[in-house]
């Protein structure tokens, strides 16, 4: 069977479901490198989720206290994690299934459903609350450049630029296409890579300029005394989280990954396929790794030569205002607007990716619950353009109306430290149980899974220890 273009292949007719493996639908992965790269795509809406809230705002503020010295801990932090969405990913082509569906079959099971089932119940609490931020945090910036009415920050100029962003991410969305998905997210995430560059490369010739010492600093592997709990922080809010890992399992689903894969008949064909494919997504997954990558040491960087050397820790929404004012001073009117513009867009971006993103991990959860059958690709359907609708919606309003809900982020942050956990776990028993052992890697990349999920579980602990 040939390899042509990723808009030729059986999938993209629309009458195949995604998330049924039809023998229909079961086409040859390429073999050569450069034909790998023409069926990239769900590492990207990924990297659009990754790199806006974790990165603009906190990578920011932490380099601003820890400096240069933990620039090291950004590329570690990126890496470790990426070994555990990788083995996810395996799981979900090898077997046809998404994350949400597998999470209900990891015991012990509580009542009817999988214990992993009722955390992400739970987890509802903590997408409410990290998506109010984002939402409400990219309508700071774009009303800090387009004020409606006399004061940027008021609750009307606010409120105005949240509702304008939740019907722009409603129109995006109502159709439903995985390929409006990808297309815009990759092109949204080359579009911030770049201004995080660039951003970074402005401020050379200023008081703020970094040299290559400062980054060879920042590769020496230290942490210093006191640093421990930034540290930590970074390790956490750095990389992909447990609600990317489990959104990359639906877009390989819907990439195709899956279904050209085929249903597994026990046939040395189809494990031939299963590892072809799988290679697709192992570079898929490194691909994007490497932008998010950039992007966040960018910003780290950012924070360390800017903020660091001024004694200044600003939080959340500050970061922009107070990053912002530094280049209007040092660079000029022209670096003001371009971070303000590029910082909306960054962190906007990460709501295009979370609607879908988060609305499939939703829908999948009522749907294991038994609120619709979710291999009823109509009532699927259905079910998802009403929560991606419904989801900006009620993110906008509660980020606007909610200025500190302290103790629903408090909530959110120990919810989110267990979800992460769970999910390591869940990948690890996924795999033993139900990954086809003929079409795993060796020992090697067994034991980075294996690291990877006990560095996730450290970090989990030690986050909730610091909580209480």
């Amino acid at each position: 069977m040939s390899i042509t273009t990723p808009e030729s292949r059986p999938l993209g007719d629309e009458t195949v479901d995604p998330y049924a493996l039809d023998p229909r639908s079961i086409m040859d992965p390429p073999t050569r490198w450069r034909d790998r790269f023409k069926f990239l795509g769900p590492g990207m809406i990924t990297s659009a989720a990754v790199v806006g809230s974790g990165e603009l705002l906190t990578a920011t503020t932490l380099g601003a206290k820890a400096g240069f010295m933990l620039l090291w801990l950004v590329l570690a932090s990126t890496f470790i994690k990426v070994w555990v969405q990788i083995e996810l990913g395996r799981w979900s082509i090898s077997t046809g299934k998404v994350a949400v569906t597998g999470y209900d079959e990891v015991p012990p099971r509580i009542g009817k459903r999988g214990w992993m089932a009722w955390l992400i119940l739970l987890m509802f609490v903590q997408f409410l609350t990290s998506q109010a931020g984002v939402i409400t945090a990219s309508a700071f910036a774009f009303s800090s450049l387009l004020p409606i009415g006399p004061d940027p920050y008021s609750f009307l100029s606010i409120g105005t630029w949240v509702a304008i962003l939740v019907v722009i991410a409603i129109a995006i969305h109502l159709g439903n296409k995985y390929v409006v998905v990808e297309g815009i997210s990759t092109v949204l995430v080359f579009l911030v890579t770049i201004f995080a560059v660039v951003m970074v490369f402005a401020i050379q010739g200023t008081e703020f300029s970094w040299n290559v010492g400062d980054l060879a600093d920042g590769m020496r592997f230290q942490i210093a005394l006191g640093s421990i709990g930034v540290a930590l922080s970074m390790f956490g809010l750095t990389g992909v989280g447990a609600g990317e890992i489990t959104a990359y399992t639906y877009w390989c689903v819907e990439k195709g990954y899956a279904s050209w894969t085929g249903p597994n008949d026990g046939s040395e064909a189809w494990v031939k396929r299963a590892r072809g494919w799988i290679s697709v997504m192992k570079l898929d997954a490194w691909v994007s790794w490497v932008v998010y990558t950039v992007s966040t040491a960018a910003l780290y960087m950012l924070g360390a030569a800017v903020l660091h050397p001024q004694g200044l820790e600003p939080k959340g929404d500050e970061v922009m205002t107070t990053i912002s004012s530094i280049f209007s001073t040092n660079v000029g009117q022209w670096g003001a607007v371009v971070f303000l513009v590029g910082a909306g867009i960054a962190l906007f971006k990460t709501i295009i990716a979370n609607v879908p993103s988060l609305g499939r991990q939703v829908g999948n959860t009522l749907a294991v619950f038994g609120a619709f059958d979710w291999n009823n690709r109509k009532q699927r359907d259905r079910w998802m353009r009403v929560i991606m609708i419904v989801l900006p919606i009620v993110w906008g309003l509660f980020g606007t109306v909610v200025s500190s809900p302290l103790a629903l982020i408090v909530l959110a942050g120990i919810l989110n430290a267990i979800f992460l956990m769970g999910v390591a776990a869940a990948t690890i028993y996924l795999s033993h149980k139900q990954t086809d052992p003929r079409v795993k890697d060796g020992k090697a990349f067994m034991a980075m899974l294996i690291l990877s999920a006990v560095a996730v579980f450290f970090v989990g602990v030690m986050g909730l220890v610091n909580m209480f």
